[in-house]
């Protein structure tokens, strides 16, 4: 069975304006401001020209509380495969909501990683999910103004898949997730062993990326007005030089969010073989093999 998504289509003329901006980030407010600007035009509605593959073999999935930052507990999504034994040590993957936040299209994709043998994770780094673009633009503000809640936040994440036995950890994350799927890696070298980022915020930095020690695949769209091609490519290069395990591929055609299925954006062929290159990248990572 194949589940639909729609499509809703809404942007200003100021807003594809600002879509045309090629700079990058000076700061967390910039790099929110490019965010919700990527997703103006976005809504999460359903829709019949879009569709997603449910997971390759059944999976059982449930919320849980995987961890306590700042004196509150915080609530997730775990799906595993069906058919894993009870107890049994999954590698892990942290999956990483983009600006809306935990919603159905991230519980969808945390499912179809357990399909693939994997105890998968989806984190809430808001709290809640937005409905609209003006609630997702404050949630998201909210993580940029205390950076260091949402580090501690993936650290729990990380302690309770290491808690369930999984000899490896991976982190996947979309746009805003993205980006925090790369971060996660740079606050937590030793602890990640293989990250997916879907056009999030690259880091140009060396003195950053110089820590890091997952291999990583990254995954982004030619007409990303957001993310421009150029500073892909700058990151790619600086990962190059520091000798880092870095894989960046630019789908051409494609802009931000080609791989979320209830958005505009959406561009299936794109996001198929996005899909199958993440499939491929964990199972070489954290399974050791193809």
């Amino acid at each position: 069975m194949r589940r639909t998504f729609a499509v809703l289509l809404a942007a200003s003329a100021a807003l594809s304006a600002c879509h045309r901006q090629k700079t990058m980030p000076r700061n967390e407010a910039d790099a929110a401001h490019l965010d919700a600007m990527s997703h103006a035009h976005a809504a999460e509605t359903p829709a019949p020209n879009a569709s997603v593959a449910e997971p390759r073999r059944p999976v059982t999935a449930a919320e849980v509380v995987y961890g306590t930052v700042d004196g509150r507990q915080v609530r997730g999504y775990l799906a595993r495969p069906a058919d894993a034994a009870p107890g049994a040590a999954l590698p892990g993957i942290v999956v990483i909501h983009e600006w809306w936040g935990l919603n159905d299209n991230v519980r969808m994709m945390t499912r179809r990683l357990a399909g693939e043998g994997y105890s998968a994770l989806a984190v809430d780094l808001y709290g809640s999910a937005a409905a609209t673009p003006e609630q997702a633009r404050g949630l998201m503000g909210g993580v940029m103004a205390n950076p260091a809640a949402a580090v501690s936040n993936l650290g729990e994440a990380l302690k309770y898949l290491r808690a369930q036995g999984a000899p490896k950890i991976g982190t996947v994350g979309w746009c805003f997730g993205g980006g925090w799927s790369l971060e996660t890696a740079l606050h937590y070298p030793g602890q990640v062993q293989a990250t997916v980022m879907y056009y999030g915020r690259p880091v140009t930095d060396r003195a950053r990326l110089a820590v890091l020690r997952a291999p990583v695949l990254g995954l982004f769209g030619e007409q990303d007005q957001g993310i421009p091609v150029d500073t892909v490519r700058a990151m790619e290069a600086a990962m190059h030089a520091l000798d880092k395990d870095v894989e960046l591929v630019v789908y051409p055609g494609a802009g931000h969010a080609f791989a979320n299925p209830s958005g505009q954006a959406y561009r299936p062929i794109s996001a198929a073989d996005a899909w199958r290159r993440t499939v491929f990248f964990f199972n070489q990572q954290l399974k050791g093999h193809q």
